[in-house]
């Protein structure tokens, strides 16, 4: 059990872990807590629309209708993953469930194939599952062929997994509406049994979101240690890295090595990187020089 997130601690989780959060106006104030507690929570319940569109999916779940007054959830998550917050607090959008399930999700012993729930609704042992489980809405059409798009599952996982981790919850703490009523098919297309192993690997991948991938860092490339330095026959690794070089751009002329002591064999080799590079005469004398140098690009030796 849990104290319901503030709308403030709500954002900045679901951001946190990577979710692309649009705030409908008023949603901060927005709920049904005139008829029933909101909280403690439990877990999340994930729904499907049977609507589609995003404008006129996320107006219902604001506003609702007759029947059923909004909000119906507490997010809308779009086909472009995008999850539009229309409500905090208590919404519209459990009813009644099995208590049976309910235990189950505290007890985050949840299986893969549970019991069907057999008391929903008005039934007099159903369980108010409106003051117990956040809900999000998918847009969906819910007839098994309305595709789920790769954006909207992974922000399915997302959204799940940024709750459970606020709360220290489980992967089981996240349940279908089909699982917590009967008589719902919600959400259908995809599994939620699937789903919760998504949402498990990513909390135990880490504290929060995965990093996003960084560029590579450039390479460093030797400076020109200038002609006097090779003049004065020098032993040292910038030499060796210098000759490893020479070998890989077909211009090494050593019967062994290159080693980090500059023989005529490195003159050599560097005179046939200097002719690659077009030189001749005189300019192609085996001295490296800064322009043949900077081209050759020797690895950073410190």
């Amino acid at each position: 059990m849990a104290t319901p997130l503030s709308a403030d601690a709500l954002v900045a989780a679901l951001r946190a872990e990577g979710v692309t959060v649009v705030e409908q106006a008023g949603w901060r104030t927005h709920n049904r807590n005139q008829k029933g507690s909101w909280g403690p929570v439990n877990g999340v319940v994930i729904h499907h629309t049977v609507t589609s569109g995003t404008s006129s999916s996320v107006n219902l779940c604001f506003n609702g209708d007759s029947a059923l007054p909004g909000p119906l959830c507490h997010g809308v998550i779009a086909k472009d993953g995008t999850v539009h917050l229309v409500g905090n607090g208590r919404a519209n959008h459990a009813g009644g469930g099995d208590p049976s399930v309910l235990r189950a999700v505290i007890s985050e012993t949840y299986g893969d194939r549970p019991p069907l729930p057999h008391e929903h609704e008005g039934s007099a042992g159903a369980v108010d599952g409106n003051s117990r489980f956040y809900g999000f809405e998918c847009v969906n059409l819910g007839d098994g062929h309305d595709p789920w798009p790769d954006a909207q599952l992974e922000a399915i996982e997302r959204v799940s997994a940024a709750l459970c981790r606020a709360h220290g919850w489980g992967a089981k703490s996240v349940i279908g509406h089909l699982e917590w009523s009967d008589w719902k098919s919600d959400p259908r297309g995809f599994s939620m049994s699937g789903m919760r192993g998504r949402i498990q690997a990513r909390l135990s991948a880490g504290t929060g979101p995965k990093r996003p991938p960084q560029p590579p860092r450039p390479p460093r490339y030797q400076p020109f240690p200038g002609v006097s330095f090779f003049r004065s026959k020098p032993d040292s690794p910038i030499v060796t890295a210098l000759g490893r070089r020479l070998v890989a751009e077909g211009c090494g002329r050593y019967k062994v090595g290159p080693s980090a002591q500059w023989t005529a064999a490195d003159q050599q080799s560097y005179a046939a990187w200097q002719r690659k590079l077009g030189y001749r005469g005189a300019d192609a004398d085996g001295w490296p020089g800064p322009t043949s140098w900077a081209a050759l690009k020797v690895p950073h030796t410190a």
